[in-house]
């Protein structure tokens, strides 16, 4: 990334200055279910009387500050519209740093889990001011909770922030080249590597629909191939997409559907905040994380609706639509994961329109063969607060994938099951894989939420994180 990108240090070192010890002077806030909340019973009868002076309710969200008498503020009630707030909403509160004035607080309340009450908090704290030429972010800071591990907060924290300003990075600013810089950030601050396959050399080393999907733009494709840990840990690889910009090829996007197509590398954002996460606990693993990262483009060399492209693995594809190739790179980097047969394999992109459809912005499917391992994904992600969804690698839709010139055409006919279909194809590359999942993110927040600014958001790093972290304690 360019020298305006806030460094891993940086982030860490801002993250640390909004988060006090436990006894540190502070400003009490009080979560607030409902008019009888035994919470209320705490108040002074001052207090009290503001209160329904201002007609204050615990509606979800909702704050009121309490004044100490002496023009400033004694105390803050968080209405959560409920006692089962924390697995509706569960960043719920970052909605303080987004409404509270500069100041120190605490929590004064018991919390369902003390670990994201503080997270969202942070979450909540981030605004991304790259290109604000005045910047007058104010600060709240938090003491940090009874219960929480600190660290673990700060983890969190940092790689939310990291994948949110990657996502938010406009295309002039991350391109292949930028997306390979935070790779390498990664890999040295945590003693890791980076291998990167570039341009004509993508050719040479057999992955063919990454050099066709990225040839088009000025700015080079590549493979980024990052890996960490012991080689004699179990294996874990985690492929992103990394389209750092769609205009769909020669299927030309209409301007509303490529304005936001800078977030088209929400899928290597995830993946890179996963392994921040992963290398931070020094998980027991053999992390890699490949990220085929290109810029699908327009030009006379652009590829066709109609081409046949080879693949690593040695099928040939049909393209039907230039703008779905997502697909096409991920392909690739599959087949090289899978020749290692590693004992999972997790593909993150930002991948069809119709999984939005199905289940909206904040829902990603998630796809498995496997009963266990996706029952245990979705209960790590309920548990964090990075929920998934899963949906079926249909058998009887595998024949819409069927080309008559080619091994495979990479898109059905027809506007049904995209998300399916497009699950499917990426299935066809996995053969020696022990356990595969693929998740359809969206990587973006399209209205704040309590602790999620609307922009970028690296969907999924959380809940593999506190999967893998959970698998490994009870190998």
């Amino acid at each position: 990334m360019t020298s305006k990108a806030t460094t891993l240090e940086a982030t860490r070192r801002g993250l640390e200055n909004l988060l006090l010890p436990a006894g540190a002077a502070s400003v009490p806030c009080r979560l607030i279910a409902s008019a009888d909340d035994p919470a209320l019973d705490g108040l002074s009868e001052a207090d009290r009387s503001w209160v329904e002076a201002q007609g204050w309710t615990a509606k979800q969200g909702s704050v009121l500050l309490l004044p100490d008498g002496r023009g400033g503020i004694g105390g803050v009630l968080l209405g959560t519209g409920g006692h089962d707030w924390a697995a509706q909403v569960p960043l719920l509160t970052g909605v303080l740093a987004a409404k509270l004035p500069e100041g120190d607080y605490r929590f004064a309340s018991p919390l369902p889990d003390a670990e994201l009450a503080a997270l969202g908090f942070l979450a909540g704290s981030y605004s991304f001011t790259r290109y604000k030429t005045a910047n007058a972010h104010k600060q709240r800071r938090l003491v940090l909770p009874e219960g929480a591990n600190r660290d673990q907060v700060l983890a969190l924290a940092e790689a939310l922030y990291f994948g949110r300003d990657l996502i938010n990075t406009p295309a002039n600013d991350l391109g292949p080249a930028e997306l390979e810089g935070a790779a390498r950030e990664l890999a040295t601050a945590f003693g890791g590597s980076v291998k990167v396959t570039e341009g004509s050399g993508l050719l040479s080393d057999n992955f063919p629909m990454i050099h066709a999907v990225g040839r088009a733009s000025d700015r080079s494709p590549r493979l980024i191939d990052l890996r960490w840990g012991s080689e004699h840990a179990p294996k874990v690889t985690i492929v992103g997409k990394g389209i750092c910009f769609d205009t769909g090829g020669l299927d030309i996007k209409p301007s509303s559907a490529m304005v936001l197509m800078k977030k088209d590398m929400g899928g290597a954002a995830s993946a890179l905040a996963f392994a921040l996460l992963a290398m931070r606990a020094k998980l027991p693993v053999r992390l890699r994380v490949l990220i085929p990262a290109a810029e699908n483009s327009i030009a006379g060399n652009a590829f066709r609706p109609g081409d046949v492209l080879p693949s690593r693995n040695g099928m040939t594809v049909e393209i039907g639509n230039t703008d779905a190739e997502g697909r096409l790179v991920l392909a690739d980097a599959i087949s090289l994961a899978d020749e290692e047969a590693p004992d999972y394999l997790v593909t993150i992109a930002t991948l069809t329109g119709a999984a939005r459809v199905a289940l909206g912005p904040d829902l990603p499917p998630l796809y498995t063969d496997d009963d266990d391992l996706a029952q245990r994904l979705l209960a790590a992600g309920r548990e964090v607060g990075d929920p998934l969804w899963r949906m079926p690698f249909w058998a009887p839709y595998d024949k819409l994938l069927k080309s008559a010139v080619a091994d495979v055409s990479h898109i059905a006919e027809g506007s049904f099951a995209g998300s399916i279909i497009a699950a499917l194809f990426l299935k066809r590359f996995v053969r020696n894989a022990k356990r595969f999942a693929h998740l359809d993110i969206f990587g973006w927040v399209p209205s704040e939420q309590p602790g999620r600014p609307k922009g970028g958001e690296p969907q999924a790093a959380r809940a593999l994180f506190h999967f893998f972290r959970r698998e490994l304690e009870n190998a």
